[in-house]
């Protein structure tokens, strides 16, 4: 289950601690029932699961007014704080041996339960190469996977704008979820968390910093079923994730490009190396096996009881719902419009809907 609101503070407080990284923190999960038994334990004991000095930062207390600020975010619509013991974590990425120990979220929780498919490629794409990244996008999304890139410029963006096109995206991002990097792509945030969803590992207040990035792309490709990259220089951060998905076991596709172009030598790299080669989007569809089967439609002879069942007890954005039910946008709204004068749906800011018990 979801942690409590003491359990929740006992997760700030660990994460707060400085150079507690994953595998710190998983060996003390192992070690302890849960973060508030870490953090009641014995030095001593605690020296001996993660040493001195580690030991010595965990019997420190953690400023208040930090995880104040963190709480005060969580009680706003849409936002979540996912530790790896919760029933919301993505399965995929706790596989990972180097999992983050919890994460944020802004948006639909119910995304992260979804198959995802990572489109990445160059911050200075052609405009070709946007205009591939968001065709595909808007296929893949068509089909029924969920987009995630990382919202950065380029290739990342166009794959967001299709991902929303065609059904939804998720963007992991490299700084708190209080911030927006690159800040012109602040509309763009604005949609993904109301239509979809932001992730990140690091805490609030964080900021944009060279070294989260790389751990961010590992998050990107460890959600999803495969990583398709879109025009990459050989010297691009785009190969850093496709590294990583290799690794980890995903599917590696690339769109091959003129012999002549810089932003196509990187993906024949990855194609020499054994990525697979894709011109349409029902080539990598065909590599995945993929099929897709839309939602069965509610039950017309108890339509409003059908939606709030879908509905959950978290904040849903409109479009997300029309993927869970099957039903239109229009018809959506009329229902949703009925079931908040009956008093049993909030509408909120954001284009976000709750259902009231």
């Amino acid at each position: 289950m979801s942690p409590s609101p003491a359990e929740t503070r006992c997760w700030l407080a660990l994460e707060a601690i400085p150079g507690l990284g994953p595998e710190a923190a998983r060996r003390l999960l192992e070690a302890f029932p849960d973060p508030c038994a870490v953090l009641s334990a014995p030095r001593g004991l605690l020296a001996a699961v993660v040493g001195e000095r580690l030991s010595t930062a965990l019997a420190t207390i953690v400023a208040e007014e930090q995880q104040t600020a963190t709480l005060d975010w969580l009680a706003q619509p849409g936002n979540h704080f996912i530790p790896i013991t919760d029933p919301a974590y993505p399965a995929r990425l706790k596989s990972l041996p180097d999992a983050p120990p919890w994460l944020y979220l802004k948006g639909d929780t119910a995304l992260l339960d979804r198959p995802m498919l990572a489109i990445v490629g160059s911050r200075n794409a052609t405009p070709q190469g946007l205009r591939d990244a968001r065709a595909f996008a808007q296929t893949l999304a068509e089909a029924g996977l969920v987009i995630v890139s990382g919202l950065a410029l380029g290739v990342d963006a166009a794959a967001h704008e299709g991902g929303l096109a065609g059904g939804t995206s998720l963007a992991v991002v490299g700084t708190g979820l209080d911030r927006v990097y690159p800040a012109r792509h602040k509309e763009l945030a604005h949609r993904l968390a109301a239509q979809g969803a932001i992730l990140s590992e690091f805490p609030l207040g964080t900021p944009p910093r060279p070294g989260h990035f790389p751990r961010r792309n590992r998050i990107i490709s460890g959600l999803a079923l495969g990583v398709l990259v879109v025009e990459a220089a050989v010297d691009s951060g785009s190969l850093i994730t496709a590294r990583l998905a290799a690794e980890q076991g995903r599917e590696v596709f690339a769109l091959p490009g003129s012999i002549h172009s810089p932003l196509a030598k990187g993906c024949h790299r990855l194609i020499k190396e054994g990525a697979k080669l894709v011109e349409c989007a029902e080539d990598l569809l065909e590599e995945l096996r993929w099929q897709w089967t839309p939602p069965a439609p509610i039950p017309a002879e108890q339509p409003r009881d059908g939606l709030l069942e879908l509905m959950g007890a978290q904040p849903v954005a409109l479009d997300s719902l029309a993927l869970r039910s099957g039903l239109t946008v229009e018809n959506l709204s009329a229902m949703l419009l009925s079931l908040e004068l009956d008093g049993r749906v909030a509408s909120l800011p954001g284009g976000l809907y709750q259902r009231l018990y």
